[in-house]
C-alpha cells in the first residue's frame, strides 16, 4: 500500500500532466523508489491512480530498461553494450564484472548490494566504455577502475 504522503506526490504529478499516460513514467520510477522494484501492487497502484489498465502500466514498466520488474540488488550496475562501449572494450568490461562480483549479467550479488545488468545506451559514446550506477555516470572505465567503482559503490 502506498503512503500517504506518497500517494499525494504521485497524484500532483499526475494533476501536473498533460494526460495520465505522460506521468506514467514518473510515477513508475517514483514507486520503484519506494519499493525497490516494480511489483504486482506496485503496476496495480499505478494503474489505478493513471486511470490505465494494468496492462498498459506493465508494457511501459517491461518497456524500459531503467524499470525493473523483478528485484534487484541495491544499487544496479548497466553497463553500456551499445556498438561504441563494445569497440572500446565494453563486452570485456562486463565479463569483468560479472567475475569480479561473482555473478552473471542479470543476476544479484549474494549479499542483495548489486545487480548487473547490460544496458543497450547510456548516451556516453565519446567517453566509452560508460557504466551508470543509480544517477551517477562513470565513462572510460577500464576492469581496474571498475573494481574502485564497486569498492566506492559499495559503502
Amino acid at each position: 500500500m502506498i503512503p500517504d504522503t506518497l500517494k499525494s506526490k504521485l497524484q500532483q504529478r499526475i494533476s501536473h500532466a498533460v494526460t495520465p499516460r505522460e506521468a506514467a513514467v514518473d510515477v513508475l520510477k517514483m514507486l520503484q523508489a519506494h519499493y525497490g522494484w516494480l511489483t504486482d501492487e506496485a503496476v496495480a497502484e499505478a494503474a489505478e491512480l493513471l486511470g490505465l489498465s494494468t496492462l498498459q502500466v506493465d508494457e511501459l514498466a517491461t518497456f524500459y530498461e531503467m524499470l525493473y520488474r523483478r528485484p534487484v540488488g541495491r544499487r544496479v550496475i548497466h553497463v553500456c553494450d551499445s556498438i561504441s562501449c563494445w569497440s572500446m572494450g565494453g563486452e570485456a568490461l562486463i565479463a569483468h564484472f560479472s567475475k569480479y562480483l561473482g555473478i552473471k549479467p542479470g543476476e544479484t550479488t549474494e549479499d542483495g548490494a548489486f545487480t548487473l545488468l547490460p544496458c543497450c545506451c547510456l548516451g556516453n559514446c565519446r567517453e566509452a566504455p560508460t557504466v551508470m550506477i543509480g544517477d551517477t555516470i562513470y565513462d572510460r572505465v577500464t576492469p581496474e577502475l571498475a573494481e574502485q567503482i564497486v569498492a566506492k559503490e559499495r559503502t
